[in-house]
């Protein structure tokens, strides 16, 4: 290296560079695995033992099953990563099962109402207890031409079961539950309202689910203006310290809702009492486009 005059140090620094420049990274693969009894068995000889589980009893199994099975019956120590590298290798991966949607998702259309049962809108609000640092949830059904909160459930948690039998429950006050024109509901696109239960649900109840394109809260737009009153009014004049005053305070509220807050669009009547007056002879409301 004197003769070159070239430091050592340069020299061994451009020795390992190439060490490292020649290794792509990753440990190198092994080519064998072990068996519980500590012995050898080469990837050739696995590979074996996954054609012979194909012939038989794995014709269709996917790779993880096929772990199971090497494990279960030549005692291998493998793992689902390696079988999955030499079902890869051997191109004998099954294909990926493609999933069906069973309820497609049905968009919102324009609409025009004019008069109750024919568009429902549901939503959930969120309520806050400050005595016990929760949450608590208010899935709400709304009526968009008298505007009656037709049922509504109240819950620390709520699933699409939940979301479910408040739709029956509403169709059941409504006295619709065998009936054969039945109102669309239209809702967001929640966990609850997407889930199997719900859309089951709505098929089993005869009863058109549309839900709104993401971001559009303006299709949604009458629950979501009873959820803002019910903020105002209710929610954030109370400093709720237990779920069952909560409950309380919502139940109040929204029994005044319905029975006695007169409401502008409806010609200054309540939500229920402009319902039974429509039921009785026609109202001269402002025609209901969404």
């Amino acid at each position: 290296m004197q003769c070159v005059d070239l430091a050592p140090a340069t020299y061994y620094y451009h020795c390992v560079e190439k060490e490292k420049s020649d290794n792509h990274g990753g440990r190198p693969t092994p080519g064998f695995s072990y068996d519980k009894s500590g012995r050898k068995i080469c990837d050739q000889q696995i590979i074996e033992w996954i054609y012979r589980l194909i012939d038989g009893e794995g014709f269709s199994y996917g790779y993880r099953k096929l772990t199971i099975l090497l494990k279960r019956y030549y005692h291998l120590v493998i793992n689902k990563k390696k079988v999955y590298r030499l079902c890869k290798q051997e191109q004998i991966l099954r294909p990926q099962r493609k999933l069906k949607n069973k309820h497609p998702r049905k968009l919102a259309r324009n609409r025009t109402i004019t008069g109750s049962n024919q568009l429902w809108e549901a939503d959930i609000k969120y309520g806050y207890v400050h005595g016990e640092n929760r949450f608590f949830y208010i899935l709400s059904i709304i009526d968009v031409y008298d505007r009656m909160i037709i049922e509504h459930f109240k819950g620390l948690s709520c699933t699409g079961e939940d979301a479910a039998a408040t739709l029956k429950r509403a169709l059941i006050r409504r006295k619709l539950i065998d009936s054969a024109n039945k109102p669309a509901v239209r809702t967001d696109n929640g966990p609850q309202f997407i889930s199997e239960a719900f859309e089951q649900a709505c098929e089993e109840l005869a009863m058109e689910h549309e839900r709104i394109p993401c971001r559009t809260p303006n299709k949604n737009a009458h629950i979501e203006s009873f959820h803002r009153i019910l903020e105002d009014d209710c929610l954030s004049r109370y400093e709720f310290t237990t779920y069952a005053e909560a409950y309380e305070k919502v139940s109040d509220y929204l029994k005044f809702y319905n029975k006695i807050r007169i409401h502008g669009s409806i010609r200054d009547m309540a939500p229920e009492a402009f319902y039974y007056e429509s039921l009785r002879k026609s109202m001269n409301i402002a025609e209901i486009r969404l």
